[in-house]
């Protein structure tokens, strides 16, 4: 019977899971709903700590710590998005904190997790451009279209989620010499070679009417 049981919560979806953890009658029924829904995403959330982390131990307090946040919040937790995802962005801000910590650097539980805006826009003449000829959805779109996937994870990490150089080349696995300061360059000069494409359009259509 207990068999049957275990099969059966295997195969539950993760929101049925979370709806009979919520409705649960004991704390009992509460965490044996809960452990089956975390036990899916262990190894995801260590492998993603350890990124971060760079090493299996702090990883898997990491880990660990993740895991408790998401259960102390689980009972809050509605289906605006896939429970993955909100385990994803708990994981994520968790560490981001951990790796500020130890690199000295002030914390801001406020931050945006998607904003694309560079925090030293003034020392650098492109992104000052393109706030002046766009808005910041155009600035996105832009990025997302003249980047690669690599460059757009670097400039996104190091400009709207601040970590150190050094912290992009670890939680990216970047493997060639110079790491994430290579792409940074490699980016900003494909940004600046857009701009001047899209002034250069814009100059030739002259002023709005």
């Amino acid at each position: 019977m207990l068999l049957v049981q275990e099969v059966q919560e295997e195969t539950l979806s993760d929101e049925v899971l979370i709806i009979r953890f919520q409705s649960a009658l004991t704390e009992q029924e509460a965490n044996a709903h809960a452990d089956e829904l975390f036990t899916r995403y262990r190894r995801k959330v260590a492998a993603w700590c350890y990124r971060y982390a760079g090493d299996r131990e702090t990883a898997l307090d990491l880990a660990q710590d993740v895991f408790l946040k998401a259960y102390q919040n689980l009972k809050g937790f509605r289906a605006d998005s896939k429970f993955s995802t909100w385990l994803f962005t708990i994981m994520r801000n968790n560490c981001l904190n951990h790796v500020r910590q130890r690199s000295g650097e002030p914390l801001d539980a406020s931050e945006p997790i998607l904003l694309l805006e560079p925090v030293d826009a003034r020392s650098w003449d492109t992104a000052a451009v393109m706030e002046r000829a766009a808005s910041l959805r155009a600035m996105r779109n832009l990025i997302r279209e003249t980047l690669d996937e690599t460059e757009q994870q670097v400039m996104v990490m190091h400009y709207s989620d601040e970590l150190p150089l050094e912290a992009v080349t670890r939680v990216l696995g970047l493997k060639n010499a110079s790491g994430a300061k290579a792409f940074i360059v490699s980016a900003k000069r494909k940004l600046q070679t857009a701009v001047r494409r899209m002034q250069a359009k814009q100059e030739r259509r002259g002023p709005a009417q």
